[in-house]
């Protein structure tokens, strides 16, 4: 058998940190009498800098529950950072880890099938929806549209995984020496290697709560995905460069022709339609290649990812 931390980050999960302790201690259980994890094994919550209640429901939580552990960042410091810390925290004190959101979604009945899977060979589980019918329309699209752009600037992700993936430490020790500061965990994990697999569910209603991923957060998301792990848009300015250089010289050799026919009469629709589409163009080439640029200058300085403040151990 082997000691499985379940790693849960928690940002102002205050309304559903009870209900999935109960959850995940009976799953945790379950799993247990079956022989499928040691006794020792452990749910661990990560603050990330929590506005309400959830690090002190933590620590209540850690008192009367024995499989309960927490980790508490120093400051907000987004999901997958506080993802990134629990997961390097557990890398020490466990064989397996799971990575789950607190909001009660991921079906933790799969577990088992996780831990199967692990058995057999793979040090890298990932969970992935087999339907979007508990989104709305526009969330369902929103959602086909992220991992379709990744896919089109090609970023290596599994299509409709979030976070909820079992990594072995063999897995966790690769995970470890990625150093960017940049982190986009979904495109990360495929790049350790090793076997994987894929593990389908369904996912619920959240319990309780906001989503912690607006369509704002979620546009931003997908670029910092892209950005970090793909040189495409760049390649596509300089294609873009091309094509308008061969423009410029057919309108160059055009307005020779005519202006040696005697017509240098111009049109002003033309004229401005071509300085607004070409100062366009290059605020957006500019804008691209700075977000490149500002990336680069975030990864010299080399600051820390998190600063663990205290952490809840046994």
């Amino acid at each position: 058998m082997d000691r499985l931390y379940i790693v849960v980050p928690c940002y102002n999960e205050e309304a559903v940190l009870h209900e999935t302790t109960k959850r995940l201690t009976d799953k945790l259980e379950r799993m247990i009498t079956a022989g499928l994890v040691t006794p020792d094994s452990r749910i661990m919550y990560v603050n990330d800098g929590s506005k309400d209640r959830t690090w002190e429901i933590i620590e209540e939580l850690h008192k009367e529950n024995k499989y309960v552990l927490g980790v508490k960042l120093s400051r907000n410091r987004g999901h997958q950072n506080a993802l990134l810390a629990g997961l390097m925290t557990a890398k020490d004190m466990c064989d397996v880890t799971i990575s789950m959101d607190a909001d009660l979604q991921d079906d933790i009945e799969v577990l088992d099938e996780f831990m199967q899977k692990y058995k057999e060979g793979c040090d890298i589980v990932y969970g992935v929806r087999n339907n979007r019918n508990t989104d709305t329309g526009f969330k369902r699209s929103t959602a086909q549209a992220f991992y379709k752009i990744l896919k089109f600037f090609g970023v290596d992700s599994v299509y409709n995984h979030a976070d909820y993936r079992l990594m072995s430490k063999r897995a966790l020790e690769g995970l470890a020496e990625f150093g960017e500061v940049n982190l986009f965990l979904r495109g990360i994990v495929p790049q350790i290697g090793y076997q994987t697999a894929t593990v389908e569910y369904s996912r619920g209603e959240r319990f309780a709560g906001e989503s912690k991923y607006p369509l704002k957060k979620m546009i931003s998301f997908a670029f910092d995905g892209i950005t970090s792990f793909s040189i495409k848009p760049i390649r596509m300015i300089t294609a873009v460069g091309l094509i308008i250089f061969v423009v410029s010289l057919v309108m160059l050799i055009y307005s020779l022709v005519v202006n040696a026919l005697g017509s240098t009469e111009t049109g002003w629709t033309s004229m401005i339609m071509s300085i607004w589409l070409l100062g366009g163009l290059q605020l957006l080439a500019i804008g691209i290649i700075g977000e490149y640029v500002g990336k680069a200058y975030m990864e010299t300085k080399k600051r820390p990812k998190y600063i663990i403040e205290t952490v809840l151990k046994d």
